[in-house]
């Protein structure tokens, strides 16, 4: 059966459970639990850290406590029963537990150590203390070690502080506000290790000044290693002052035997001493140690014969030395010995050795020896603080070790009672011998005996040093053959007390003979008594003895024969008649000296004081006896303090009237040497005195006469010095009378009671009379009164002896009340009334209620009149929080109302206006009056507001009625309120408390919150009505509103254990304050409106506190508000305006949260549902709703490490939804400036114009002021617009976006032109041209664009299931764009399809994310197909201002052809727009509208050769009007690339497909575009004489061979094409000439091949000046689609070097990732190669035709590399091909594609249409011959010029516009590829109708070519145009460079050329000399494009065809480059007449 527990309550667990049975309770070890029943070894309870979970545990796991139980039962609560601070360890201990892991976690490694061993150290320490082994000091000791611990480890964790009295935790509850602040105040500064706020406090009310702590030296002799005499030694270690010359201390004395050990083997490691006693004035004198060595042996240590060895003598050996001041530093850090060496030295002249010490000090070494070893005296020492009490207490082992306690020579800086000591120290000085007739001097020993009055020697009364017993005789050391000896050895006399009066000295002098039998004879004696006749003791002085002759046989039994001899010269002069036939000569010649000081507490020296003390023998010298007291020490008082009192009293009885006066000031004179610090230990012995021996009875009658006879005379005495003593001494005087009195009742039965009483009165009648006179004349009186108030407080006690509580607080209100009151009595003596006050208070009388009701009125008064002006603060709270201190600890016993209710009427007003001062300047930084330094500013205002906090805690509801029943009028209470409420709201918002006394602050608010209770009803009653006052209200709502958000209330961010304490103590502070609030809001009713919108604002912030009761009572205020103003207004646009407002500020300051937007929208729908303007308040609330999704989004990303672009995305949507959906203007324009801001950083120069234009468009050219705002001035309109297009200007020049700058130039020219401000029209004109320069010069990389789709639910609301398309930053290719989106989308899955996602993904709970890279269609066509525009213009308007992007997908429709796959290719295009073009104000857009079309394969190849035909027309026509210079080599390639692609089939692959009969019949809608497709090949054999006429002219001599051959295959190409298409063969004769061989005819269209690579690098400079990498990019389709990256190898058959690899890599077109980014296949796969081909071709050709189609379109597929066929003879170039090779490749440079890997970039696409086999036969050999290739490594893309389009030389262009990439330049047969895998990411497919790709492989690498200059200029080469893929770029010779035309660009992908800021690798090289053509003839004109009807062409490869049906082109990225070109003008014009012409 469970049965409750009686005793088991309350246990810890010793070993964990994991509650495996049913019902069991998980419990950790260490966890508390609480046990409610038992059954048979089990227990059921609950774990504290879990109280709501109950459950069952065995009973062997749990160690039980004692615990106090209360409220027995279901809700009983269990206290363990245990030392406070153990618990508060054990709770300490669980909660630094966790924040301990967590600081490791957080790299704080330094504090998580720091930590782990304060947590070691406090468990040791508890354990210790649970273990109940320890005393009471022991147990102090570790507690406080343990708080010091708790405390730190507190501080380091950022914890609360916890205020502690004695080592405990207080209750805040049990005192007051005033002391618990205090001991919040000590707790900071024990934490801090400073305890001077601590000293400052205890010394305001004048307690007594600390004592002087004494210092102690502990040394102990370790060993004496040098000890090589062999003898026996002692050892005299002394202290020693150097700059006085004198010894301070006793001696210690070590006697060692001659091997170095201690004499007595008990003294083994007890060779200690204890120098007690040394004052802090000591420890700064320069002090040394000193060791003086004694060696006991032979006369001589070196010479046996020198005595006999039996004979022993004293004699000198070393000396060494220690300065204390040296070592001070390193013995007072540590807390132990610390050794130390000293080096004995030898003296060099034994007559010096009394001055050895000195000389070694003194470093005057030739006076001593120094050892010859570094050995020495080992001693350690110790430096010990405290009196001797506590040394004991502290240190028990030093003194288990027998220490020898050495004493100071004199009496130390406090004399302790009792201390009773009796020493006569006696220093052995010099004497002066006779010789004696001898020839050499005497080796003199002196000897000492302490003789009684009876003769008797007295034993034991002779001490050389402390640590060895006392002897009875004393023998000095000898001095070898020295008459004159010095010993300076000092011998302390230890004489009992009785047997000091009549003793005497004798000392005895011997010489000692070193003759063999060496006996020692006596010559001579001298004595000297202890005492003076008259009493007194020898006095400290040197003394200069007789020394009396006489000799061995000479008798002393009789002293008597000697004694009546006079001692000395003072006593001879004392009594001449002395017989001279005595036994006992005195020897003239001979001196002898001594010296003695006395440290007596029994003895005295001084005459006056032995007479005072005999003052019967002198009746008639009393008056002057008492009169010399005065002149007597202070020392010699106190030591016979009880005797000279006796002695007093006892003159004071014999003659009252004659001596009464001077015994009064002799008291007086007595009391006040007690004052001083001295001798105030001697307070205690007066005590005593007055207890136990004092007697007399009769004394306080003339004590007081005396008294009040000085205070009368107050007022007309100068000099009052005597009185200000008297009143210096009232305690004391004042205990000697109650005492007197006391004693004489005792003796009469209370007799002349009356007569005593009265006299007190009277008594108390002159004090008030002297504090009463205005001291304001005389200085000296207000010392007199400032001494009489000083003393006053003390004298209580004793009359509470004698009369009644009421009686003392009557005399006590009579005497404070007669000071002035006014405050003008001066500074100094407002101190002294008020600490006079604070003693009051303080003291015991102040405890008593009956006393506290009398005395309060006048404390009170004096109090309020300071505050009143502000006076002396620091004291007056001092006093204040005294009061409340005992009104607290009085309440819990007893009624305090009354006491309360006046300092409520007194106190409350000028407290809260002491508050409003001392606050406004502690924030206006001024130190408060009355304080000496402003930074006690702090510390005052604590203390006012904790005294303000004890009053008001004090308060109950009868006090709070009365107070405000009391104020006269509604002003008077408005007044109070307000200035209550401004305290309260300074008290939150100015932290008074730091953050960490939580204890403090919590109490403040419930003393805050409690009283605001209580006022309210008086607010609701008095200013509601008619009565209305908005400011009472409204300071009431703002203190309300602060309230709720004080950051202790904020319990969320607690640990559970805290807020668990918080809420059990005080409950949820904020829901009663808001309960409060609401009422008030309600009481309002029609001023409701008062405060909209006013209120909104902070109201809201109060719903915003994560505290769901607060937020249900608040958010319904908001309908209130909308609801009065609709009554009002006839709407809310108020508070809705407001609301917005406030809520963006708020949400950004970090509050608010989903569950707050939910409630928000909940509450208040359900609420406006009843109104009758439901709609307006649906609408707006769920668009305040919507609002907060986007502010909270926009926080997170702010406050987040988020990414510039999370936070720019979040930022434009949340200034849209401002603009477009609340239109709140203001708001609009902050989001314009943070966006702009956030571009800034983000160097997004470009967006940042856009975004500020957003504001430039808000303004108009008017003359209206604008207010300040934000960072702008107030100014006007016109002044604000104009600096904003300025800086908008700034940043299009920055983002080289000119071209959308030049409006605004024009636009603020035009402005300036208005004014006629000429100034500022010249500059903006300046600028606009220097812009227009810009363009045409300074290169710019053309961007990439991504499109990317973010999917699933886990995005931030403003990306959630959306599209958007990303301008990519400069360089940024996908592979990169990739890693970026999924670093700032961490938790994100890229996906690897293109598809769009289905449902489940849109709603699952992740981050799915999908990119691809879209070509840009450009809007503005116009200028792009204008022929004379240059490059660099038209590549701006290929990427800019686009809002439509095109992606592409191959696939096959109906059965494959397998012999011509382009019959059945299509390509799917996907066209995005975009909500606003890009760029703009952001760098991404949201997709707005999707179309997909399906080009035919018809319509591609018609758009493949129109593009082609396009690029050699304007190729052609640069060549016409020389704006292409000196290199014809670009026009040979080009036109070889189409020439041999024709020859080679690749034409006729169209013709197979689309002119076949069978396909014309099946395809009828077709006939016209097949017609069309006709005229355009008809055009480009046109096109090709025209051109092959200009090559004739521009030829050089060693490209002739060239020259025929293409000559040749022209003609084949003509006849091949003429049966299809008749009228070719009217050729212009230009074209005809004898052709050559194939070998010879170079490589076809767009890529060389790799082998013709391999040809120029071999042989171009390049390859001497830095390594070429190539990448062939010839992969057909279906290896595109499998795999990302492939290499192919080929076996090495013929040796070439590692650089002529080439390197072949994965397509990323239609189908395929960019070689860079591997994805898995997604896109359609053609065909296998081995499945396609036609039957006519050979196999090697076999994958061109599909490769054509798959190319991406030309944008997509910018090439900068080049595929040269490889015409090879015997697998080597011809000269011609070398020659222009050499010229053509170095240069080139990669340019930037969409989806290309970084490989891709460099190489050009493969061959058009035409090139579909042409090359192949030649390559194969080459191929086979490189054995593998080398990957290049990424370059960064670069964007091209924007510059014309020109006709494209196959080989080495790429189209700037839509043209589509090139075919492969060639297959292997056969080889084995690997799949490539189609690219999810890829925008370019295959064929696209504008930029027409045959859709295959187009280059993917970048062949990062090594820069270098041909030609041998040192200057840079100068800038070329390329054209597309072509690395030639169009070679200037110097002279060119001059041209005032700027340069132009012809080619998409030429090679991007040095920028001339910039340094990227350079491709421009100057021709040889041989290739610059001459300028002969004119070529003859090209025919006029067949049709116009169709788009005009965009760039293309040839084969390629365009688009019909899409305006749109996407512009192309390259880096802009300006062609250093002269004459492209004139030649452009040319070019038109030639059309003309013909």
């Amino acid at each position: 059966m469970w049965s409750p527990t009686e005793e088991e309550k309350y246990g810890v667990v010793i070993c964990s459970f994991r509650g495996t049975v049913p019902q069991g309770l998980v419990l950790e070890l260490g966890e508390t639990v609480q046990i409610l029943e038992k059954c048979e070894g089990w227990y059921r309870g609950v774990s504290i850290k879990k109280p709501s979970v109950k459950g069952i545990f065995p009973a062997n796991y749990i160690h039980l406590k004692k615990a106090i139980v209360s409220n027995r039962g279901q809700y009983e609560t269990v206290v363990p029963l245990e030392d406070s601070v153990v618990t508060e360890v054990t709770a300490t201990l669980q909660e630094w537990a966790v924040l301990w892991k967590q600081l490791y976690v957080k790299h704080k490694v330094d504090l998580f150590y720091k930590l782990r061993h304060v947590m070691n150290e406090l468990i040791d320490l508890r354990r210790q203390l649970l273990s109940g082994h320890l005393t009471q000091d022991q147990v102090r000791e570790v507690k406080r070690h343990l708080t010091v611990r708790l405390d730190w480890g507190n501080e380091h964790l950022g914890l609360d502080l916890v205020p502690r009295k004695d080592f405990e935790v207080v209750d805040s509850d049990q005192i007051s506000v005033s002391d618990l602040y205090k001991m919040h105040l000590s707790s900071r500064h024990s934490v801090q290790q400073s305890t001077s706020q601590v000293d400052t406090i205890r010394q305001r009310h004048g307690e007594a000044c600390r004592m002087p702590v004494p210092h102690h030296f502990f040394l102990s002799l370790k060993s004496f290693t040098y000890n090589t005499i062999g003898e026996d030694t002692d050892v005299f270690f002394s202290l020693y002052d150097v700059r006085e010359g004198k010894q301070i201390s006793e001696r210690f004395m070590v006697r060692l035997n001659k091997n170095g050990g201690p004499r007595n083997p008990e003294k083994i490691d007890r060779m200690c001493a204890l120098f007690t006693d040394l004052s802090s004035k000591d420890m700064k004198r320069d002090l040394y140690i000193v060791a003086h060595v004694i060696r006991i042996g032979r006369m001589l240590l070196n010479d046996s014969k020198k005595g006999p060895p039996h004979l022993h003598y004293r004699r000198p050996y070393g000396c060494a030395v220690l300065s204390i001041m040296d070592v001070l530093q390193s013995i007072s850090e540590i807390k132990e010995e610390k050794d130390f060496v000293l080096k004995v030295y030898t003296c060099n002249n034994e007559n010096e050795w009394c001055q050895i010490h000195e000389n070694i000090i003194r470093k005057s070494s030739t006076k001593y020896t120094a050892p010859s070893s570094n050995y020495g005296l080992i001693i350690s020492l110790q430096l010990l603080r405290g009196d001797m009490e506590q040394i004991r207490r502290e240190n028990p082992m030093i003194f288990n070790r027998g220490v020898s306690v050495t004493r100071k020579l004199g009496f130390p800086d406090v004399i302790m009672p009792g201390d009773i000591r009796n020493d006569l120290y006696l220093t052995l000085e010099k004497g002066d011998f006779e010789r004696g007739g001898k020839s050499v001097q005497k080796n003199i020993e002196v000897t000492m005996y302490v003789l009684y009055a009876d003769g008797e020697i007295l034993k034991d009364c002779i001490s050389l040093g402390s640590g060895e017993p006392s002897r009875s005789a004393y023998h000095s050391f000898v001095l070898y053959h020295n008459n004159s000896p010095r010993w300076g050895e000092i011998i302390k006399l230890p004489i009992p007390i009785d047997r000091f009066r009549g003793s005497h000295l004798r000392f005895e002098f011997r010489h000692c003979s070193t003759k063999d039998k060496g006996e020692k004879k006596l010559f001579g004696f001298a004595f000297t008594p202890l005492m003076r006749d008259d009493g007194t003791t020898l006095s400290d002085d040197i003394h200069e003895l007789y020394v009396y002759k006489c000799d061995e046989n000479s008798t002393f039994n009789n002293h008597a024969l000697y004694l009546g001899l006079p001692c000395c010269k003072e006593d001879y002069n004392g009594c001449p008649n002395i017989p001279s036939s005595l036994i006992f000569q005195r020897s003239t010649k001979e001196t002898f000296s001594v010296s003695t000081q006395l440290s007596s507490t029994k003895l005295t020296q001084n005459v006056d004081l032995l007479a005072l003390l005999k003052w019967k023998a002198y009746p008639d010298r009393v008056m002057d006896i008492l009169g010399r007291l005065r002149h007597v020490s202070g020392e010699e008082i106190v030591k016979f303090l009880q005797d000279i009192l006796d002695t007093l009293f006892v003159v004071l009885d014999d003659n009252t009237e004659k001596y009464g006066l001077l015994v009064f000031q002799s008291l007086v004179f007595i009391i006040n040497l007690l004052r001083d610090s001295k001798y105030f230990h001697f307070r205690p012995v007066m005590d005593t005195y007055i207890q136990k021996h004092f007697a007399g009875a009769l004394a306080y009658k003339e004590l007081i006469r005396c008294l009040k006879w000085y205070m009368d005379r107050s007022a007309e005495l100068v000099r009052q010095d005597h009185i200000q003593e008297a009143m210096r001494a009232l305690e004391y005087l004042f205990k000697f009378i109650v005492q007197s009195r006391i004693l004489y009742s005792r003796a009469t039965c209370g007799m002349e009671e009356e007569q005593f009483r009265s006299s007190i009165q009277e008594l108390f009648q002159s004090i008030r009379f002297v504090l009463s006179l205005d001291s304001r004349s005389s200085e000296t009186l207000i010392f007199t009164q400032a001494a009489l108030l000083n003393s006053f407080p003390a004298i209580f006690d004793e009359l509470l002896q004698m009369f009644t509580v009421q009686e003392v607080a009557e005399f006590v209100r009579g005497t404070l009340g007669s000071m002035p009151s006014t405050v003008h009595i001066g500074q100094s003596m407002d101190v002294v009334k008020l600490q006079s006050i604070a003693r009051t208070v303080d003291s015991r009388l102040f405890s008593f209620s009956e006393s506290r009701r009398i005395l309060l009125p006048v404390v009170l008064h004096h109090i309020h009149l300071h505050l009143r002006q502000q006076k002396e603060l620091l004291i007056c709270s001092g006093i204040l929080s005294s009061i409340f201190s005992i009104i607290k600890t009085s309440s819990l016993e007893g009624d305090v109302v009354e006491e309360v209710e006046m300092m409520v009427e007194s106190l409350l007003d000028v407290l809260l206006q002491t508050l409003l001062t001392i606050m406004s300047k502690s924030q206006s930084q001024e130190a408060v009056r009355g304080q000496r330094c402003p930074q006690c500013t702090a510390e005052i205002t604590g203390e006012y507001v904790s005294c303000l906090l004890s009053l008001l805690r004090q308060m109950s509801d009868t006090h709070f009625q009365h107070l405000l029943d009391n104020f006269q009028s509604k002003d008077e209470l408005k007044e109070f309120l307000l200035k209550i409420f401004c305290v309260f709201r300074n008290l939150m918002k100015m932290s008074v408390f730091p953050r960490d006394w939580m204890v403090m602050r919590l109490l403040t608010s419930n003393i805050i919150v409690t009283t605001v209770q209580y006022l309210s009803s008086a607010l609701h009653k008095n200013f509601t009505e008619t009565d209305f006052d908005f400011k009472v209200w409204n300071s009431y709502f703002s203190l309300a509103v602060l309230f709720i958000n004080q950051p202790s209330l904020q319990l969320e961010n607690a640990t559970p254990p805290k807020r668990k304490k918080i809420l059990d103590k005080y409950g949820d502070m904020r829901v009663m304050m808001a309960y409060e609030l609401f009422s008030m809001w309600q009481n309002l009713g029609e001023h409701k409106i008062h405060f909209i919108p006013g209120m909104i604002g902070p109201f809201l912030g109060v719903t915003l506190v994560p505290q769901p009761e607060v937020r249900n009572i608040m958010i319904p205020i908001f309908h209130d508000m909308m609801d009065w103003e609709q009554r009002k207004n006839g709407n809310f646009k108020q508070v809705e305006a407001e609301l917005i407002d406030k809520l963006d500020s708020l949400v950004s300051e970090g509050k608010g949260d989903e569950n707050y937007r939910e409630l928000f929208s909940l509450l208040l729908l359900e609420k406006i549902e009843q109104e009758t303007w439901r709609e307006t308040g649906i609408s707006f609330v769920t668009s305040v709703t919507r609002l907060m999704e986007r502010l909270l989004d926009y926080r997170d990303c702010m406050k987040g490490d988020e990414t510039e672009n999370k936070k720019i995305g979040c930022t434009v949507n949340l200034m849209n939804f401002y603009k477009s959906e609340i239109n709140k203007e203001e708001m609009y324009i902050r989001y314009i400036h943070k966006l702009c801001d956030m571009h800034l950083q983000a160097e997004n120069y470009t967006e940042a114009a856009f975004t500020l234009l957003l504001y430039c468009e808000l303004l108009q050219w008017e003359d209206r002021p604008l207010r300040e705002f934000l960072h702008y001035p107030s100014q006007s309109e016109w002044q604000r617009k104009e600096g904003l297009c300025r800086k908008i200007i700034h940043y299009f020049n920055k983002g080289k976006s000119w071209e959308f700058g030049i409006p605004l130039c024009r636009e603020l020219a035009i402005q300036y032109e208005s004014l006629y401000d000429y100034q500022s029209l010249s500059w903006i004109r300046k600028m606009e041209a220097t812009y227009y320069d810009n363009i045409m010069e300074q290169q710019r990389l053309e961007p990439e664009f991504f499109r990317v789709g973010f999917y699933g639910r886990k995005f931030p609301f403003f990306l959630r299931n959306k599209e958007y398309v990303c301008r990519g930053h400069d360089y940024e290719r996908l592979e990169a764009f990739q890693q970026r989106m999924l670093s700032e989308f961490p938790q994100a899955i890229a996906m690897q399809h293109p598809n769009h996602p289905d449902d489940s993904i849109l709603q699952c709970d992740a981050q799915y994310l999908q990119i691809y890279a879209v070509t840009p269609i450009p809007d503005n066509i116009d200028v792009l197909q204008m022929d004379r525009v240059p490059d660099r213009i038209k590549s701006f308007y290929r990427v800019n201002n686009i809002r439509k992007f095109r992606y592409d997908r191959p696939f096959h429709k109906g059965p494959k052809d397998k012999e011509n796959e382009f019959k059945s290719l299509w390509i799917e295009r996907t066209t995005l727009t975009l909500t606003h073009s890009l760029p703009g104000i952001s760098r991404w857009f949201e997709v707005e509208r999707r179309e997909l079309v399906e080009v035919s394969p018809l319509e591609n190849a018609i758009q493949v050769v129109e593009n082609k035909n396009q690029e050699l027309r304007t190729l052609i026509s640069q060549y016409q009007h020389k704006q292409m210079h000196g290199n014809i080599n670009l026009l040979s390639m080009c036109l070889n690339g189409v020439i041999d692609a024709a020859v080679n089939g690749g034409i006729a692959r169209y013709q197979e497909a689309f002119f076949d009969k069978d396909y014309i019949t099946k395809h009828p809608g077709d006939a016209e575009k097949i017609t069309q497709l006709k005229e355009l090949m008809q055009e480009q054999v046109h096109v090709l004489g025209v051109g092959l006429a200009v090559h004739e002219k521009f030829v050089h001599p060693e490209m002739r061979p060239l020259h025929k051959k293409l000559i040749d295959q022209f003609q084949m190409m003509r006849s091949s094409l003429y049966h299809e298409l008749p009228g070719l063969d009217k050729l212009s004769p230009a074209c005809s000439g004898s052709s050559t061989p194939r070998s010879n005819v170079l490589v076809s269209h767009g890529p060389m091949s790799p082998e013709s690579i391999k040809l120029v690098h071999r042989h171009s400079p390049l390859n001497m000046l830095g390594s070429v990498r190539h990448s062939s990019s010839s992969l057909s389709s279906h290896t595109s689609s499998e795999t990302g990256n492939l290499v192919i190898l080929t076996d090495s058959s013929v040796g070439e070097t590692a650089e002529d690899m080439y390197h072949m890599q994965a397509s990323p077109s239609t189908s395929s990732l960019s070689s860079t980014h591997s994805a898995p296949s997604q896109m359609i796969n053609s065909a296998p190669s081995s499945a396609r081909g036609s039957p006519s071709l050979p196999d090697k050709y076999r994958h061109s035709r599909e490769m054509m189609m798959l190319l991406p379109a030309h944008r997509d597929r910018p090439s900068s590399a080049m595929y040269p066929a490889a015409i090879m003879e015997n697998g080597q170039p011809p000269n011609f091909q070398r020659a222009l090779m050499q010229q053509m490749i170095g240069p080139c440079k990669p340019c930037s594609d969409p989806n290309l890997s970084v490989a891709e970039k460099a190489v050009p696409a493969a061959p058009s249409s035409w090139s579909l086999d042409s090359g192949s036969r030649e390559a194969l050999p080459f191929l086979s011959a490189h054995a593998g290739s080398i990957l290049a490594p990424p370059v960064p893309p670069r964007s091209l010029p924007h510059g014309h389009y020109s006709l494209h030389f196959d080989a080495f262009h790429h189209q700037l516009s839509d043209a589509p990439p090139a075919l492969p330049a060639r297959t292997l047969r056969k080889s084995p590829l690997h799949p490539i895998p189609a690219s999810p990411t890829s925008p370019q497919s295959g064929l696209d109708g504008s930029n027409s790709t045959l859709s295959g492989s187009a280059s993917s690498g970048v062949s990062s070519l090594s820069e270098s200059n041909f030609g041998h200029s040192s200057e840079p080469p100068p800038r070329t145009d390329t054209m597309d893929s072509v690395p030639s770029q169009a070679w200037n010779t110097d002279e060119d460079l001059e041209t005032p035309y700027l340069p132009v660009r012809y080619s998409l992908s030429e090679p991007d050329v040095l920028e001339s800021l910039k340094s990227q690798p350079c491709r421009s090289h100057s021709a040889p000399s041989g290739v610059i053509p001459q300028d002969t003839m004119d070529p003859p004109a090209l025919p006029p494009k067949p049709y116009h009807s169709r788009l005009p062409n965009m760039e293309n490869e040839e084969g390629m065809m365009i688009e019909d049906d899409d305006k749109h082109r996407p512009l192309h990225r390259k880096v802009s480059q300006p062609v250093s070109g002269g004459k492209e003008e004139q030649a452009r014009v040319a070019w038109e007449h030639g059309i003309s012409e013909q």
